[in-house]
């Protein structure tokens, strides 16, 4: 049964991961951008803080290693997810999930560069370039008016993922030699993060949300509970028992989730090019996970 469970949390990351789009679109459609990232990450830190409690994980000693959790704060919750929320405010909701498909790119590429154990091959380096020809291709650079719209969102999305990617770096470098639990990191990072972002938000107008129930519950329990507590607890438990490197590719599941939302149960209109585009992200991944045999 423990051999299937890599398998298994994959495709629990990358559902709720995939539906966290549109509730990031609707929510934005209320709140400004910061605002939603606040109420995002205070929920996601709740159960959070409460599995590491149970656990007994949590420890003073670890103060003296503040920096890094706050530096995680930043790179893997705060600003990532500020510039997918702005990213999806302008995109389809589809589109935005499948720009997102870009963060094993981005983490193959930084692993490469800092990381002693990644190699360069040949797969890698078509991998790369695959993805993100499906990107230009998403972005609909042959009709002015589209790209024009979809570069702005586009850029923030793969600007989050270029972030989101760093943290993972990260991690592997400063975080996993210390053998924390990750519980007790996963409270950290977002303790730290809703700590600073509640400094910094401008809360006029956030009782806004309350407006629209759909969009008020899918913003607590979709992007809070659910997309932010509970999948950053399963993800760091991935990253302990397969790697930070492996467990990035489970970010290649969202894409085909929020285009299967956006097609079939909001009905946007998703084309056959972004269809193309998310093929060609999926499979730059694949190259890049693709093992050399010996």
């Amino acid at each position: 049964m423990s051999k299937y469970i890599p398998f298994i949390l994959f495709w629990t990351l990358g559902i709720i991961w995939g539906t966290n789009f549109i509730y990031m679109k609707w929510s934005s459609e209320l709140l400004s951008e910061i605002q939603v990232v606040l109420i995002r990450v205070l929920f996601g830190f709740i159960p959070v803080f409460l599995y590491a409690l149970y656990l007994k994980v949590i420890k003073l000693e670890h103060l003296k290693y503040s920096f890094h959790f706050f530096v995680m704060s930043l790179l893997g919750t705060s600003i990532y997810y500020f510039f997918y929320i702005k990213g999806a405010a302008l995109l389809l909701s589809g589109v935005a999930g499948a720009v997102s498909g870009t963060i094993p790119l981005f983490t193959f590429i930084l692993a490469t560069i800092f990381i002693k154990e990644q190699k360069v091959t040949l797969s890698l380096v078509l991998g790369i370039l695959i993805g993100f020809s499906g990107v230009v291709l998403i972005s609909k650079p042959y009709d002015s008016n589209l790209f024009e719209s979809n570069f702005e969102g586009i850029f923030y999305i793969l600007l989050g993922s270029f972030i989101l990617a760093c943290s993972f770096v990260y991690a592997k470098r400063f975080l996993s030699p210390l053998n924390i639990h990750f519980a007790a990191l996963t409270t950290y990072q977002l303790g730290f993060a809703v700590v600073i972002l509640a400094l910094f938000t401008d809360y006029t107008g956030i009782e806004n949300i309350l407006s629209d129930n759909h969009k008020f519950y899918g913003l607590i329990i979709g992007l809070g509970l659910l997309g932010t507590g509970i999948t950053t607890i399963l993800y760091y438990y991935l990253i302990q028992i397969i790697g930070p490197v492996r467990a990035s590719s489970s970010t290649y599941i969202p894409p085909a989730i929020a285009l299967f939302i956006a097609y079939f149960l909001v009905d946007e209109n998703i084309t056959f090019i972004d269809l193309v585009g998310t093929i060609l992200i999926f499979s730059g991944v694949f190259l890049i996970n693709k093992k050399k045999k010996p």
